[in-house]
C-alpha cells in the first residue's frame, strides 16, 4: 500500500466533498513528487473530481508548466510563500480544475539549510472563485518519507477545505 489508511480516508472525504459540490481538483507536486494525486486517484472512480496533476520538481519544470516567475525564484527561491501561490495560480490557468493545491518544500534528508531546513513545505490552494490560502509547516527532524506524508495530508486537508461550503461565504466582503 502507497499511502496509510489515514491519507486514503482523506482522499475518499474529498472526493466526496467534491461531487457534492460539483468541483474538480488539479494539484501541482514539487518535493511531495505526485504523491498527492496518487492519493486521490488511488480511490476508485476518481476521474469524475481529479483533473491532472503537475510533478514539477525542477524550477524549469515550475516555470515551464506553471508559469511561475524567474524573478519569483530568484528572489524568494523554489521552497517559498511565492512560489507555492504561483505554482497553485499555474494549475487553475493550466487546467479545467475548480480548486488546485500547490507543494513545494525540502523533504530531505540533505538540501536543508539554515533558513530553509529540511522539513520546511509551503502549500497554495486556490480557486476558481478567487480565494487563495497559503500554510507553512515546519515538520522537523522527520524522515523524508515521513515528511512527504506529511506534505500529503496537509494538502489534502487544505483541498477538502475548499470543496467544502462555507455556512458564511454569504457574508464575505
Amino acid at each position: 500500500m502507497l499511502h496509510s489508511d489515514r491519507i486514503l480516508a482523506q482522499a475518499e472525504g474529498l472526493l466526496a466533498a467534491c461531487r457534492a459540490a460539483g468541483l474538480r481538483v488539479a494539484c501541482a507536486e514539487s518535493c511531495t513528487g505526485g504523491l498527492v494525486a496518487a492519493a486521490i486517484t488511488e480511490i476508485p472512480g476518481s476521474s469524475d473530481v481529479f483533473e491532472r496533476g503537475f510533478v514539477t520538481y525542477s524550477n524549469l519544470a515550475k516555470i515551464e508548466m506553471l508559469d511561475v516567475s524567474e524573478k519569483t525564484l530568484e528572489a524568494f527561491g523554489a521552497v517559498s510563500r511565492e512560489a507555492a501561490l504561483e505554482m497553485a495560480r499555474g494549475v487553475l490557468a493550466r487546467s479545467k480544475a475548480d480548486i488546485a493545491v500547490a507543494v513545494t518544500g525540502v523533504a530531505g534528508p540533505g538540501g536543508g539549510s539554515e533558513e530553509k531546513p529540511v522539513g520546511l513545505v509551503h502549500f497554495a490552494c486556490a480557486a476558481r472563485t478567487g480565494e487563495v490560502r497559503h500554510v507553512e509547516r515546519r515538520f522537523g527532524a522527520l524522515s523524508r518519507a515521513e515528511i512527504r506524508a506529511c506534505a500529503v495530508e496537509q494538502a489534502l486537508d487544505l483541498l477538502l477545505e475548499a470543496a467544502r461550503p462555507r455556512a458564511n461565504s454569504a457574508k464575505v466582503e
